[in-house]
């Protein structure tokens, strides 16, 4: 790769990124407001760690997904 090629592949993982985080930040600040309406007023520390907990399995569940994509897709050559 070229300068100039590095320099894009560079900037569009770094916007994908950023993207992606401004996503993750609105997707969060809703599903939080979903708990507080679901879970019983009061339930606090309780609804969060549900939460943490509910998204932490969803997380390791792509994450792992995703792995497993990546294996497969280098053992076939594309």
């Amino acid at each position: 790769m070229n300068g100039k090629q590095t320099y894009l592949s560079t900037m569009i993982a770094l916007a994908t990124a950023a993207f992606g985080l401004i996503a993750a930040l609105a997707w969060n600040a809703a599903i939080t407001e979903l708990f507080k309406v679901v879970l019983k007023p009061g339930a606090g520390v309780v609804s969060l760690f549900i939460y943490a907990i509910i998204v932490s399995l969803i997380a390791v569940w792509v994450i792992n997904t995703l792995a497993k994509l990546a294996e497969r897709t280098s053992k076939t050559g594309g």
